[in-house]
């Protein structure tokens, strides 16, 4: 399969989208820009195309997938919100929505189950992409777009990193150019609690604990004992890993390089005591100088790729403060170390 490439700059995003919407029609993927990562999107009515969103990534069909929507009111398509929750989900849904949160509700029955891996619950989101909602929208069907790269991989943040992940294997990749978050959606499973909303945040993000306390009780999510059996998308222990091994470190004093091996160092800024521990083949940093989470953040999975590429043994992970969009950014790095 040939892989064709569109920019949306402003003479081609009428053809871009023109085109995206009909091969998503006929049943095919495409890979599409987000304000998160590029997702590989696929009707998600459609089980057959929902199939090929797996095959392309060699997704294991247990880990399930999230469903975009083109506006609010579409919601109703593919959950059925439960009157206990539903003004919680309305005021979550006009605070963060479009934008990088997705919501897990009890499921419509028109969702199939291959986009949940059977279970009864929906993963939900509203993009705030420009691109991507005019093509959920132009369509007029949900879309299943897990993010568009090889299961396990680094998250792609460019169109540049989806043909080096899935060349070959997908009709079509429209470049929007590069993401403006850069870290996949925080996941939220709203429930009723005793007294008020329990939001429990299943994977963090752009979207932080503290910004959604006004809207319940917040708690984080305990891993379940059977690893195939995820509750929500991006869950699995190992995840977003480069294929050089990456190690995260709790402190400089647990880095003991091996004689004869190479190392990469992910920065936080580029400088400090990670940065003079070592010769290191390559330093890439977060947040050059400044230290500020969202650089870092929208940085992360672009600098991971580059140091991936320098042909180093392994690459050190320098860790960063656990607040805010650093518990994502954490969240992350852990997933992608060879040593969680």
């Amino acid at each position: 399969m040939k892989t064709e490439m569109i920019s949306t700059s402003d003479e081609q995003t009428k053809e871009a989208v023109k085109a995206a919407v009909a091969i998503l029609a006929a049943g095919e993927v495409v890979a599409l820009p987000t304000e998160t990562v590029y997702g590989l999107a696929g009707n998600a009515f459609d089980a057959a195309a929902v199939a090929k969103i797996f095959a392309a990534k060699e997704r294991p069909s247990f880990d399930p997938l999230i469903v975009h929507i083109g506006k609010k009111s579409d919601l109703d398509r593919v959950a059925i919100v439960p009157e206990e929750i539903k003004i919680v989900v309305e005021k979550l849904a006009n605070a963060f929505w479009p934008g990088p949160l997705t919501m897990i509700l009890p499921k419509h029955p028109d969702v199939p189950d291959l986009v949940t891996s059977g279970m009864p619950t929906v993963a939900v989101r509203l993009s705030a992409n420009k691109i991507f909602s005019s093509i959920v929208r132009e369509l007029g069907q949900p879309l299943a777009a897990p993010s568009a790269n090889r299961f396990g991989r680094i998250s792609p943040t460019s169109a540049a990193a989806v043909f080096q992940e899935l060349d070959g294997r997908i009709p079509l990749i429209v470049d929007g150019g590069a993401c403006s978050q850069g870290l996949e959606s925080t996941i939220v499973h709203v429930q009723m609690g005793e007294k008020r909303p329990l939001l429990t945040i299943m994977r963090p993000g752009p979207i932080t604990k503290e910004m959604l306390q006004n809207f319940g009780k917040v708690e984080k999510f305990r891993a379940a004992k059977d690893p195939s059996k995820p509750a929500a998308p991006g869950l699995l222990e190992s995840h977003y890993a480069p294929n050089t091994p990456l190690y995260l470190l709790k402190d400089p004093s647990d880095f003991r390089p091996e004689a004869g091996k190479t190392y990469a160092l992910l920065s936080y800024t580029g400088e400090g005591q990670y940065v003079d521990l070592h010769h290191w083949r390559a330093v890439e940093p977060l947040s050059p100088g400044n230290g500020k989470l969202p650089e870092a953040a929208l940085r992360l999975f672009h600098v991971m790729r580059r140091l991936d590429a320098v042909g180093a043994d392994a690459i050190i992970a320098e860790p960063v403060s656990e607040v805010g969009l650093g518990v994502a950014i954490m969240d992350r790095l852990r997933r992608a170390s060879t040593t969680v």
